[in-house]
């Protein structure tokens, strides 16, 4: 599985390919970061749109995971950053991917340990993780540990155990 993760932003999207091998290592692909210049919203989100469609005809994921949208205490910060999640999204469904949404949260639980982690610790375990030479910006590191994190759950959803439906009925109690 090939899993594309995206950290949006209305100034700089981050992005990072990871690929889960079939022993269930995660080897590194591929980060950056699309850098969207000033100018009408429309032009912007075009920005964000391109850029992540080049990325998924270049790395061909079957999945794109994406951080979720909190809300900031500035609700125009929320809003663009809800439009450029959009564009990122729609890119991806574009692309007939399957999407997945993760809670800051989920990310920095998975990735780091803890769901309250700074940037640098991201950054740090990203680097730790993925055995890479150098510590990734922090967009990249963000989006590497969305994708990690779907990593994670994709992978320990297929190992756990599936029962086998009970044929027996459930006794109600007198």
């Amino acid at each position: 599985m090939r899993i594309l993760g995206i950290d949006p932003g209305s100034r700089i999207t981050g992005f990072g390919v990871v690929q889960v091998l079939r022993n269930g290592r995660i080897e590194y692909i591929a980060s950056g970061c699309v850098r969207v210049p000033r100018g009408e919203i429309g032009g912007r989100l075009k920005t964000v749109f391109d850029g992540v469609t080049e990325i998924i005809r270049t790395y061909q994921p079957t999945v794109l995971a994406i951080e979720k949208v909190f809300m900031a205490k500035n609700a125009d910060s929320a809003l663009k950053l809800g439009q450029a999640r959009g564009a990122a999204i729609l890119a991806g469904a574009n692309q007939m991917l399957d999407i997945a949404e993760y809670t800051a949260l989920q990310i920095k639980r998975t990735a780091v340990g803890q769901g309250h982690a700074g940037k640098q610790q991201v950054q740090h375990m990203v680097k730790a993780l993925l055995a890479l030479n150098t510590v990734p910006k922090a967009d990249a590191a963000d989006a590497l540990a969305c994708a990690i994190c779907h990593a994670h759950h994709a992978v320990g959803l297929q190992a756990l155990p599936r029962r086998k439906a009970s044929r027996r009925r459930m006794r109600l109690a007198p």
